[in-house]
């Protein structure tokens, strides 16, 4: 097909934790590869780039780098040029919302109202702005999951009033999703059990919302045969003090298991709020020096803590895709994962699968792995060729740009129409 001229919208793109910045990295890269020009238009954090691909940095207020009164109020007056957006989105925060994907919309049409593409990508912001987006552009909403799940699950972990109340406040962009959604004509998301959720939640027609796997670099997430293994090392990649990602399963699990395997030892690929929820457990099981967390990680960084480690645990709730999944299996990991939402698509027969919320079942299948160790490396090792065959580059880039071919030609009938009708 002809190189076009792609525009993906970011409303925040942390380039070390969560998917969502991995996904504009990986998306971005792999659009350029196939000779498309590709530009991001980024609020804060801001994406890590290939060197091809054009960063647009738009900053709005940034209220959440601190969560000081005193350093917000000085960030709002600071800010220069002030508009509605930015009063509302300080404002919002003040009263504990999270403004940022409706007055990130608003920054992004302005700017598309002066800029022109061929087609854009919005990455899950479904805010009000993209209704008028995709009125004037070819629009593809993505959306890994709906966001309905992260509160089901953060409201199951708490009872208390005062908590409930503050995060329904905190989730209140809901609201807006909600009535855009459905209005979106055409949604990616990376799994058949995101395409559900979303069908469920936000009442998608389903013809509106295709399925398309996200990729998986197998060059740089692979063995490192000369690195040495830890035989009683465990690795995990989890936002911790999140619940959905249910690292206090893992935690608990490895408690159990210290008196059986005396040099166990737990890496957190991720960070901990001090004094939260993580630290405190922590320091209740006495596990303080048993657990180490690291963050600010490159993926090759990444892949060689996986060849240091003997198990991989991925103990979510819930996953619109999991990056951690198909990671640790390209790295020949043997995985214990939860059934759970996308996991079983991802790792077909080459996991251990337990059930969600179960420290036992994980402490059971660490040392099933711990004791067997060659029967569940076999398996591991045909668990990368399944992700190098079903999750690759070459086969995600066919299917995006079947779609893209598609939305265009779609949106050109819908002009050349509305203007007959003039």
């Amino acid at each position: 097909m002809k190189s076009l001229n792609i525009l993906i919208l970011s409303y925040r793109s942390a380039p070390f934790g969560g998917g969502q910045g991995i996904y504009v990295k990986d998306l971005s890269k792999l659009l350029t590869d196939l000779g498309h020009k590709v530009t991001v238009f980024s609020g804060p954090p801001y994406p890590d780039l290939d060197i091809n691909v054009k960063l647009i940095k738009s900053p709005g207020l940034n209220l959440f780098e601190t969560f000081s009164f005193k350093d917000r109020l000085n960030k709002f007056v600071r800010h220069k040029n002030k508009s509605f957006s930015d009063i509302y989105e300080f404002l919002s925060v003040l009263a504990g919302g999270f403004p940022e994907m409706r007055t990130f919309g608003l920054r992004a049409k302005k700017y598309l109202f002066k800029n022109k593409y061929d087609i854009v990508f919005d990455n899950q912001s479904i805010s009000y702005a993209m209704e008028y987006i995709q009125i004037t552009n070819p629009l593809i909403e993505i959306i890994h999951h709906p966001i309905t799940r992260d509160l089901k699950h953060e409201l199951e972990t708490n009872n208390s009033l005062i908590y409930s109340l503050s995060r329904l406040r905190w989730y209140s962009f809901l609201k807006m999703q909600k009535k855009v959604a459905p209005r979106i004509k055409n949604i990616v998301t990376p799994s058949m059990s995101s395409k559900r959720d979303a069908i469920e939640d936000f009442n998608i027609k389903k013809n509106n919302i295709s399925v398309i796997h996200n990729a998986v670099d197998t060059n740089i997430f692979r063995p490192h045969p000369e690195v040495n293994k830890s035989a009683y090392k465990i690795i995990t990649t989890a936002s911790a003090d999140v619940p959905i990602k249910g690292l206090d399963y893992t935690i608990y699990a490895l408690a159990s298991l210290i008196d059986e395997f005396n040099d166990i030892e737990l890496l957190v690929i991720g960070s901990y709020r001090e004094g939260g929820h993580t630290q405190r457990l922590i320091n209740k099981l006495g596990l303080s020096k048993r657990i180490s967390f690291k963050t600010n990680l490159t993926k090759e960084d990444i892949a060689l803590e996986y060849a240091k480690c003997s198990v991989a645990i991925v103990s979510s709730l819930y996953e619109g895709f999991g990056y951690p999944v198909a990671e640790a299996m390209a790295c020949s990991v043997p995985l214990i994962a939860t059934n759970a939402a996308s996991i079983p698509e991802i790792t077909h027969d080459y996991a251990e699968l337990i059930p969600v919320k179960d420290h036992q079942a994980i402490a059971n299948s660490i040392r099933n792995i711990f004791l067997e160790p060659d029967m569940y490396n076999i398996r591991a090792e045909n668990g990368r060729d399944h992700i190098k065959n079903k999750f690759n580059w070459l086969s995600i880039a066919k299917q995006y740009e079947k779609l893209m071919i598609e939305v265009i030609s779609n949106h050109k009938t819908i002009i050349k129409g509305n203007n007959a009708n003039l």
